[in-house]
């Protein structure tokens, strides 16, 4: 081959990766930003951008230098390449006694050292986990790459920039950064790269490290209602796969005899996913996830439970020990609260991946909920949980980040846009907010008593309460199975036992003041209550709520546009018109406000919070919004009624009759 010839078509090599490079990250852009542009089906809310997917990985270059460094320290275990490295000085002993501190057996302190003899102010530090980052050499899975294989096919669980808390790095290249580690079943390891996210240069990678005495050991027990009251279900997730281990929980009364009930196996695989970046490079093994159900339990009753599994030797792996207050009998009359709230997300406590940016408020709503835990019987997250957006090592993140929470209290969540929506995948919206996930990793990480879990309405009771959890994500209009659904839900309320009727779902089908929505004069998501409202006003809907926009809006009694009953701090006598209620302020950056002054609005707040009802009993009702930052209630009513309110005959809600004697 001449020399032209080679020059020749080295050009054209390097021209097509260009090419090609240029089409990968117009492909990217499209899939992270593509929420936010309005299509025929619904709204994007502007929820900026999932930080990893600012990562342009595939497109990294190699440019590994020994004046480049990133160094560990922590305690740690070594790994199997690595069995001779030395734990830092620290004795067998020390690193046992802390392996068993059962208070933080699921996280880690770390500190990374950076040195650079050419630092930059956007050279970040990436977290890979494996630490094999490349593992697969060709990156088939990541699409086919003509000219070249990337050299890093898989994005990292998350980063942060050098200079981050070390407004020395650009003079002097040095940097200590404080990372927090999970355990997400694999060892870890940090790279150093310059040239920003967008144009990444590899420079240099740490050892790796293992942090975590049995990285497959069961963690992060999520409880839920089963399908009947009596019936509370735990999913939790492990490393050990069916043959590996017997998956049970042990559990009792507390101080009473324990027994075992069986756990059945499940997991996800990357070609179940719909789209990229769950396809792609935000893919990452889930591990496997087990769910076990405590039957029969006694009404108002605390119990006990811990996880476990027993390997082929005969051994046992243990988690620490959980306790919970199973529910009351439907019906039965005691003091009951509820918080519901939407649109979380997940937080890093350490800093990383910017999340003050793009979920601000869920480490405070979270935090809120840890401290006021003794007050609460049972959550509802209705919509957008971790925001993973196809990247699936966030869905770790986020159930280690709700573990206090949901390991103690059923925790009842709902489908939301980032959890199911893909196109060409059956949802009922066709842009890709879950970033490629279709719904597969929310339905699998939690339980719901729903009959097809992929079809995610469901309905649960709690006491006097009885809840209709809708599925926004598929077609919920007169004649669809879902529509079927929930009339027969809302019918089956025995009103005289369970007198408060709670509607809930992610997108607003009922009222909404939010901007978008009043720039197209609906106020709702369009056609939500078109069909649905009848419903509300024949089974006398109490309280409807709704997440997807990113504040807090409470409206009157309303029906047709029109408040049905005067007051907004309490409320009497006879049902006849549906409060509508957005809490879509759990963590996600906030929305803002239609300037136009709704007459059925009677309160607006934008910050982040959630809502806490307190039933008393069957007669009177609290409603509280709490915010976030502080803990303190900004907006509340009451409720009193009796029963014959419920019965009574209002608009659009009368039982037929006859003259007849």
């Amino acid at each position: 081959m001449t020399k032209i010839t080679q020059n020749m078509r080295n050009k054209y090599q390097v021209l097509l990766f260009l090419f090609l490079q240029t089409i990968l990250i117009l492909n990217w852009s499209t899939n992270t930003l593509g929420h936010r542009h309005k299509n025929g089906n619904g709204h994007g809310h502007g929820d900026g951008v999932q930080p990893l997917s600012q990562i342009n990985i595939l497109s990294t270059k190699f440019a590994i230098h020994n004046k480049a460094s990133v160094r560990v320290s922590t305690i740690l275990l070594p790994t199997e390449e690595n069995e001779d490295s030395t734990i830092l000085g620290t004795s067998r002993s020390m690193i046992q006694d802390i392996q068993g501190n059962e208070s933080n057996d699921y996280v880690r302190p770390v500190t990374v050292t950076l040195m650079s003899d050419n630092p930059s102010s956007d050279d970040w530090v990436g977290v890979f986990s494996p630490a094999k980052f490349n593992a697969s050499t060709d990156c088939k899975e990541v699409g086919n790459w003509r000219v070249e294989d990337p050299v890093i096919c898989t994005a990292p669980i998350k980063y942060k920039y050098a200079n981050y808390s070390n407004s020395n790095y650009l003079k002097n290249g040095k940097a200590e950064l404080k990372f927090e580690l999970i355990n997400q079943r694999a060892d870890f390891s940090f790279a150093l790269f310059t040239g920003g996210l967008s144009n990444p240069k590899l420079v240099a990678v740490s050892n790796p490290i293992s942090v975590f005495p049995n990285p497959k050991a069961p963690l992060y027990p999520r409880l839920a209602m089963g399908e009947t009251w009596d019936v509370m279900t735990v999913t939790w997730t492990s490393g050990y796969n069916i043959g590996e281990s017997v998956p049970f929980v042990e559990w009792g009364a507390v101080d009473g005899a324990t027994i075992q009930s069986p756990a059945a196996t499940f997991t996800y695989t990357r070609n179940q996913m719909c789209a990229s970046p769950a396809r792609t490079v935000g893919w990452r093994d889930p591990g496997f996830i087990h769910t076990s159900y405590m039957k029969e339990l006694w009404p108002n009753t605390m119990y006990s439970y811990r996880l476990g599994h027993k390997l082929p030797n005969g051994s046992y792996v243990w988690s620490k020990k959980y306790k919970f207050k199973s529910p009351p009998v439907p019906g039965e009359s005691s003091l009951q609260r509820v918080v519901i709230f939407g649109d979380m997300g997940k937080g890093e406590r350490d800093g990383s991946n910017e999340y003050a940016d793009y979920q601000p408020g869920a480490l405070n709503t979270t935090d809120q909920l840890v401290k006021d835990i003794d007050n609460i019987d049972a959550v509802f997250l209705i919509g957008d949980l971790p925001y993973a957006n196809g990247y699936i090592s966030q869905w770790d993140q986020f159930t280690a980040q709700v573990e206090p929470i949901a390991s103690v209290k059923p925790f009842m969540v709902a489908s939301g846009n980032h959890e199911r929506d893909v196109p060409d995948s059956g949802s009922f919206y066709i842009s890709n907010d879950s970033g490629g996930e279709c719904g597969v990793p929310a339905e699998t990480t939690f339980y719901v008593p729903a009959k097809n879990r992929a079809k995610f309405w469901y309905s649960t009771d709690y006491g006097m309460f009885h809840f209709c959890i809708a599925d926004t994500e598929h077609d919920w209009r007169a004649g669809s199975e879902q529509y079927k659904f929930l009339e027969e839900c809302l019918a089956s309320a025995n009103r005289h036992k369970q007198p408060w009727l709670i509607f809930a779902g992610h997108r607003p089908l009922g009222y909404s003041s939010n901007k978008w929505f009043g720039m197209e004069g609906s106020f709702d998501e369009p056609m939500g209550r078109d069909d649905l409202q009848k419903l509300w006003q024949k089974y006398k809907v109490d309280l409807a709520f709704w997440g997807h926009v990113h504040n807090y809006e409470r409206t009157c009694p309303v029906y047709q546009n029109q408040c049905v009953k005067e007051g907004s701090s309490h409320y009497s006598g006879v049902v006849n018109g549906t409060i509508h209620v957005v809490a879509g302020g759990g963590g996600s950056h906030l929305n803002e406000f239609s300037p136009i002054k709704t007459a059925w609005s009677i309160y607006r707040d934008q910050d982040f919070g959630y809502v806490k009802l307190t039933a008393y009993n069957h007669s009177s009702l609290e409603f509280e919004y709490v915010k976030s930052s502080d803990g303190k209630v900004y907006d509340s009513f009451t409720i009193s009624r009796d029963y014959k309110d419920v019965l009574a005959c209002v608009h659009d809600s009368c039982e037929p009759y006859t003259l007849a004697t």
